[in-house]
């Protein structure tokens, strides 16, 4: 059984070691704002790496509840996955573009995915599939305007160009996209920024010069779309911020750019003991508690996700108060120093959540682990069942 505690925030059922609880209202809540901010581009909804840890496939459907028509992944297989769980071509476009050599090129035209190309030998594989399957390609062309990982360099960009219309003019394909990828968006005033626009200007002149009309021209991922409204061209990626995690958390808050986070991670204390001054704790002992004090088990480790660098620094919320990891974060289990109070076994540690319980966010424990919230929500494993709640069509 759920309960829920005097804010209306769901809590954990009885009997459960731990869980992510993923509130699909509040994701359409920032699907919706995101689209309010970008009135003149589409939305695409990224949806790669699991939906950033959150699940893809129950992501996708409240984005397209939403109004969402835009899906993105990064591999061929996410998208793929989509498409065998009913999100067919009439109910959204989804763009995969993490392609190595032997993908699964023909599956993809076969389901109808938008794929992208960055090199020559992406289309010559594409191209093998046209010919095999009898169905011509939906193609992004991507540009690389300066990240240094996937696209054409500005040296091959023609040559991939002319590549690809002559295959559209021979009817095997359609070059409907044309997209690059910020480097420091999240840096507003960044040099690079703007060099990436002028790339990318440059590139796309040289493509629709060549006789290219791109559906969606883009490049914006989700600190452009907050803070780059030059940048938003005819279709914008969100990732992070439809999750309601700040990307640019240096310039505000979720709530400062009207998201709030989908995510709340808890446990539930395995145990309670009072030890002596001086106990070590955990593996090597690098916590010893500096007086007499309880200590408090908490059952999740790196295995579910936990990050080891949250040793000796995460932060938890336990019965309305704030504690921190105590010594090395394990396999499966860490541990708290509670100072002397007696929370009961089976009490709620709230890892993190939106904040409106005073709870950590994900946030703080990428500041205490030396990383980014990305990272934290991102890596919570399969072995922390998912629950959601909120979403718009039950």
């Amino acid at each position: 059984m759920t309960t829920a505690n005097t804010t209306g925030t769901t809590m954990l059922a009885d009997g459960v070691r731990a869980e992510a609880a993923i509130d699909l209202s509040a994701l359409n809540g920032n699907l919706t704002a995101l689209r309010e901010r970008v009135q003149h581009a589409d939305l695409m909804a990224v949806v790669k790496a699991d939906g950033y840890g959150h699940g893809a496939l129950p992501c996708a459907l409240e984005a397209l509840a939403a109004g969402v028509r835009w899906i993105g992944t990064a591999t061929p297989e996410e998208a793929l996955a989509l498409r065998a769980a009913g999100i067919g071509p009439d109910r959204a476009r989804i763009l995969c573009w993490l392609w190595t050599p032997g993908g699964p090129f023909a599956a993809a035209l076969r389901s109808q995915l938008d794929i992208s190309v960055s090199g020559q030998w992406a289309l010559d594989e594409l191209l093998a599939a046209v010919r095999e399957t009898g169905i011509p390609a939906r193609v992004h062309l991507k540009a690389d305007t300066g990240l240094g990982r996937n696209g054409a360099q500005p040296h091959d960009w023609p040559d991939l160009v002319d590549a690809a219309l002559r295959a559209q003019a021979a009817g095997q394909l359609d070059v409907v996209g044309i997209w690059s990828h910020f480097a420091a968006a999240d840096e507003p005033g960044h040099p690079s920024i703007q060099a990436q626009l002028d790339a990318f200007d440059t590139a796309l002149a040289y493509a629709e010069r060549a006789g290219v009309r791109p559906e969606v021209r883009h490049i914006a991922n989700s600190p452009a779309t907050l803070t780059l409204p030059h940048a938003h061209y005819d279709l914008v990626r969100t990732g992070l911020a439809m999750y309601g995690v700040s990307p640019i958390p240096e310039l505000g808050a979720p709530a400062d750019f009207g998201l709030r986070p989908v995510m709340s991670l808890s446990a539930r204390l395995a145990l309670v003991k009072q030890v002596p001054g001086g106990h070590g704790v955990s593996y090597g002992h690098r916590y010893h508690t500096p007086g007499e004090t309880t200590l408090g088990l908490v059952p999740v480790g790196y295995a579910d996700g936990i990050p080891r660098h949250g040793s000796s620094a995460g932060p938890v919320q336990i019965a309305g108060k704030w504690y921190t990891v105590a010594g090395r974060v394990a396999m499966d289990q860490f541990v708290v120093d509670l100072g002397g109070d007696t929370p009961g076994i089976g009490e709620e540690v709230l890892l993190f959540g939106n904040g409106e319980r005073g709870e950590p966010t994900a946030e703080d424990w990428a500041m205490a682990c030396g990383t980014i919230a990305y990272e934290i929500v991102t890596r919570i494993g399969a072995r922390v069942p998912r629950r959601y709640h909120g979403a718009s069509q039950g």
